[in-house]
């Protein structure tokens, strides 16, 4: 008999940090999660300042702990890089509406838009994403008035620059000039916690992807973090990126983040803004401080609101205005609103256009969720968001378990743990592949790198979300992924859900 050879130092260390993250995460999924369930109960004022401390010391917990384990995987050296085709505007926007939660509960905004930016490029996503997560997350914990703005400009060339402004404290030149080192803090930074490692980061990200990193900061005036380098360009931005031409669109927004991005975000479709008192076609109007807004006359407005802020749409409709947009503001939707309010012109009764995805949940009410989960106090967690969206849940604690499952009941989709005690999640989801069962797989996972979420999605699971459980998160895949339930009888439902 061969014998096994012994896994090398390098292995061995990966082993363990892997081992590190998912035991430290999943008791703080446990934490963090039953700590926003109990923030939903009714409390009184001294126990929600109770709340509100631990939740804060959890989240700054969770933050230090993945900081120091993705400094220890790039001291290892695993830095070996995956290039795809990327489009920039759905990175960019995702990365700010993963944040706008955070950054709405602070009162602040976040936005993002691009200025002569190729669509797709090629580039390791992953790497990117959480440079510009980093950057941005860092931005919003830094500022506590205004907001953020996530910016891609092309600068000739395959060079483009990545630019996170904040209306923050800004930073002296002394900090400035070592604010990317490893455990180096601001008197700012301190106090609004932290390792001093996420900068450190994303520098170390930036040299493996052959770009720069700096920042540019005056003292009380915000910093404008930059990172740059050079990509190979797949497509331009085609003609349908002109579909504004001739309109002219007035903003009732406040100087700050959220107007220049829709300022950008309409020019770089072909309209152009309302200046002065120059009258518009169409006028976007933020809701955000505004009590009772009313629609101004002799003009279709759209007014700008929250995710959470699904209450307004009705008085926003009483209140004579046209439509609405979600912020962070996306741009397609924002050409899709513009146009059709002015389709609909000045109807003596506006109605609003379609229910924009993050804030109509009712796609998913009903949808049947394998859970498959083998610790019970993440199962309670996960059942008991599960079912406040209205979803069906069945759960199985095992491998073995979710298969059995699976022969005799159909699922619109299943949220898969990676570590179980028999077969791990990936066996599962090769099997149920194999089987040519289709339905919708998300991984739930306490093993958070990168190199795990593309091990996920190369055995044919569908997304990817990490522990702690967000319920933000947990909505956007749902919404993503669970179909509206299929009818049962005669064969097997799940049995029609085949892959091609």
């Amino acid at each position: 008999m061969t014998k096994a050879a012994d896994p090398s130092p390098d292995d061995a260390r990966q082993a363990m940090l892997a081992t590190l993250s998912h035991e430290i995460r999943t008791p703080l999924n446990g934490v963090l999660g039953m700590a926003g369930l109990l923030a939903d109960t009714r409390l009184d004022p001294t126990q929600s300042a109770y709340l509100t401390t631990l939740r804060a010391c959890g989240e700054h917990l969770l933050t230090l702990v993945n900081d120091v384990l993705d400094m220890a995987r790039l001291d290892a050296g695993h830095l070996a890089p995956q290039i795809a085709p990327t489009a920039i505007e759905p990175l960019l926007e995702s990365v700010c509406e993963l944040l706008s939660p955070k950054a709405h509960a602070a009162g602040l905004e976040i936005a993002w838009a691009t200025t002569a930016a190729p669509a797709r490029i090629l580039a390791d996503e992953g790497r990117l994403r959480q440079i510009l997560f980093n950057l941005a997350g860092n931005a919003v914990k830094m500022t506590s008035h205004g907001g953020v703005l996530v910016l891609c400009e092309a600068q000739g060339g395959m060079r483009l620059r990545f630019t996170i402004r904040d209306t923050g404290p800004g930073l002296s030149p002394q900090a400035c000039a070592r604010v990317f080192e490893p455990f180096v803090q601001t008197p700012e930074g301190a106090r609004a916690g932290g390792a001093g490692l996420g900068l450190a980061i994303v520098r170390r990200l930036a040299e493996a992807m052959g770009g720069t990193v700096g920042v540019d900061s005056t003292p009380g005036l915000g910093a404008a973090f930059c990172f740059e380098a050079d990509f190979v360009n797949i497509d331009s931005m085609d003609d349908a990126a002109g579909p504004l031409q001739g309109r002219k669109i007035a903003l009732a927004i406040a100087p700050g983040p959220l107007r220049d991005a829709a300022t950008r975000q309409i020019e770089a479709s072909g309209g152009v803004v309302a200046t002065g008192r120059e009258e518009g076609d169409v006028v976007l109007v933020d809701g955000s401080g505004l009590s009772r807004p009313r629609a101004p006359t002799g003009i279709p407005a759209l007014i700008l609101l929250a995710p959470e802020e699904r209450r307004r749409i009705a008085p926003a409709r009483k209140a004579g205005f046209a439509g609405y947009l979600i912020k962070p503001l996306r741009r397609r939707s924002l050409v899709s609103r513009i146009l059709a309010v002015l389709d609909v012109g000045l109807a003596e009764t506006p109605t609003l256009v379609s229910e924009d995805d993050r804030i109509d949940t009712s796609v998913v009410l009903g949808a049947r969720v394998l859970l498959v989960e083998d610790n019970p106090v993440n199962a309670l967690l996960a059942r008991t968001l599960l079912t406040q969206e209205g979803c069906t849940v069945t759960r199985a604690a095992s491998g073995a378990e979710a298969l059995a499952a699976l022969a005799t009941s159909a699922f619109d989709l299943i949220l898969m743990d990676v570590r179980l005690p028999d077969m791990d999640g990936l066996e599962v989801t090769r099997h149920l592949r194999a089987e040519g069962i289709a339905t919708p797989v998300v991984a739930l996972t306490a093993n958070a790198f990168e190199d795990d979420r593309r091990a996920c999605l190369a055995v044919g699971m569908d997304d990817f979300l990490t522990k702690p459980l967000d319920r933000q998160a947990l909505r956007a895949a749902l919404t993503r992924w669970a179909d509206a339930p299929l009818p049962l009888g005669g064969e097997l439902a799940l049995r029609s859900r085949t892959r091609a």
